[in-house]
């Protein structure tokens, strides 16, 4: 400029236009920077469990950032920042190649280091600004959660305590002779064949993927109804993926008890009450980012001497804070047995009947002989109150198999038009695709399939019940959260304590009392008995919650909840 002879005064000026717009794109890269922070922080499923279970290893690096669609994160490209490149001539960079970062140093120093990241030179993260779908629709930045409101660090513990007795063995073939073709929740089992887990914990199981629904929820408030929907559906997928190599059954609750989850680092709450004794009622609702998650399950199960039946029946529900709605059966009532042909359970509430086609049969094979296994097979439909709904099939399996655990499937408009299509296995992942799916048995068949849902690794505390590293967290009871629990609470529940320790002559005496208290429940309903926390819908007979736990819990106050798990007369 000097060159040309321009004078100093403009010469100045474009200088301080140059070194505000360079200001400006620093600004949004540092934005771009904290959002991929955060997102790391709100996913941690994708991180690396370090050795000790608490410390979860993250690489920040250019290759997680990439465009391809099997990636972590697959819905991002990084369309803007190849742009730049290409431009500049050259990457983003600092001094150092790669920057690690603590996941753990993340949580405690996020807001130090966002209170001095302007002032200081960083590496520069490829930006996510557009998010593929089948749809063909272009969203902008969306965000998994705000970076200015840090989700708290909470550790939690990674294993099961060591056992205080050495297991003993018992006769299986008397329990057999006088178990087959009875219903296992009137059947005194040894405590052997439990799990230090209750059925009102399972049900939270389902909620280890819980990021999928607020991925749908962020989804849906940028205008994006069918990435919504395919979310909804992995979620409503992962739910089998804890069935895997489960060897033991979880604990019958009592009538009344109820089960808590409040997990601030997850952004959810979830709580469930066992209200009806027979036939067996679970009802359960929970709150997440944006959205709600209700239903009520009958569970009932049989055993056949080489396999179990398990019936679960019922309508789950979510409803997003823009009013939409999505209904679900996770399991249905045709339960396949070995040799003894097929049973059609029919006592399906009113809410069941619209779905009575459109059920996911369980069979849990080979109890005494073999290695055990657990099959699921038929159609899980979805659906919405507005554009989309979601069919899915889940393969059933033959001898000669060799693709088992398949799920494909599509979604379509109310149009009966197909908008995208699923493939994968509940047990391992989920892809979406604008191909047809139908001829294919694995994404990996497939050109340009994006990753939805993946399972999370192994445990690496591994127990006899195969339970993962966030089942292990949910019967945790530390004594300032004890003083907070209502009397009612299945982390209380003594024998399933006791066989969480490993005591186990102490988990089955305590196992036969509270069975013994148990067959008192069906005269308890007939006098009158109703749930504290949850009202039966006088039209469709399904339970809903009717509020105020979360309420009493802050006041400390359970007047009216009863010592279930204490002593009792049978008088």
């Amino acid at each position: 400029m000097h060159q040309d002879g321009l004078n100093e005064s403009l010469i100045q000026d474009c200088e301080q236009i140059m070194l505000s717009e360079f200001s400006s794109y620093r600004k949004q890269l540092k934005l771009r920077y904290d959002d991929h922070l955060s997102l790391f922080g709100s996913s941690r499923h994708h991180f690396e469990e370090g050795k000790d279970g608490n410390i979860i290893q993250g690489a920040l690096t250019k290759n997680e950032f990439s465009s391809s669609r099997h990636g972590n994160f697959s819905e991002y490209s990084t369309t803007e920042s190849d742009e730049f490149e290409k431009q500049d001539g050259g990457e983003l960079t600092c001094e150092e190649d790669y920057t690690f970062f603590d996941a753990a140093d993340y949580f405690t120093e996020s807001n130090s280091r966002s209170s001095t990241m302007s002032g200081s030179t960083d590496c520069g993260v490829h930006s996510a600004t557009n998010i593929d779908n089948p749809g063909g629709q272009e969203v902008v930045d969306i965000q998994i959660q705000d970076s200015n409101n840090m989700l708290p660090e909470i550790k939690r513990r990674s294993k099961l305590p060591e056992p205080t007795e050495k297991e003993k063995g018992i006769s299986l073939w008397s329990i057999i002779k006088d178990s087959v073709g009875k219903d296992l929740t009137r059947v005194c089992l040894p405590v052997y064949f439990n799990e230090p887990l209750s059925s009102l914990q399972k049900c939270f199981e389902d909620f280890e993927y819980s990021y999928l629904l607020d991925q749908a929820y962020e989804y849906g408030k940028v205008g994006n109804s069918l990435m919504r929907i395919l979310k909804v559906a992995a979620f409503a997928i992962s739910g089998y993926a804890s069935s895997v190599a489960r060897p033991c059954k979880p604990f019958n609750p009592l009538l009344g008890e109820t089960y808590e989850a409040d997990f601030p680092d997850r952004r959810i709450r979830f709580f469930a009450e066992k209200v009806s004794h027979h036939p067996m009622l679970i009802a359960c609702h929970s709150e997440g980012k944006g959205w709600k998650f209700w239903g009520d399950s009958n569970v009932k199960s049989k055993f056949w001497g080489q396999s179990i039946q398990v019936d679960p029946v019922g309508v789950l529900t979510v409803e997003f804070d823009d009013g939409e709605i999505f209904k679900w059966s996770k399991v249905g009532g045709m339960i396949r047995r070995d040799t003894h042909g097929l049973e059609l359970y029919s006592k399906l509430n009113s809410a069941c009947h619209m779905l009575m086609r459109f059920q996911v049969t369980t069979t849990i094979n080979n109890l005494i002989l073999g290695k055990l296994y657990c099959n699921h097979h038929g159609i899980m439909h979805i659906k919405g109150n507005r554009q989309y709904s979601c069919k899915l099939k889940f393969k059933e399996p033959s001898l000669l198999d060799r693709n088992p655990h398949l799920v494909q499937g599509f979604v379509e408009d109310n149009d009966g038009k197909k908008a995208s299509f699923l493939i994968g296995k509940w047990d391992e992942s989920m892809y979406y695709s604008n191909l047809d799916t139908s001829k294919v048995k694995s994404a990996d068949q497939l050109q340009g399939a994006s990753l939805l849902w993946e399972k999370n690794k192994p445990s690496p505390n591994p127990t006899r019940y195969n339970l993962s590293s966030f089942a292990i967290t949910l019967n945790e009871l530390s004594p300032e959260l004890q003083e907070k629990l209502p009397p009612t609470d299945s982390r209380l529940r003594p024998d399933q304590r006791h066989l969480e320790n490993g005591e186990y002559e102490k988990a089955n005496a305590e196992k036969l009392r509270l069975e013994r208290r148990q067959r008192m429940s069906t005269k308890l309903q007939d006098n009158g008995w109703k749930p504290r926390w949850f009202e039966q819908d006088a039209e469709d007979g399904t339970y809903h919650y009717k509020g105020g736990y979360w309420e009493a819990r802050d006041q400390g106050r359970w007047d009216g909840c009863l010592n279930i798990f204490g002593e009792f007369s049978e008088t």
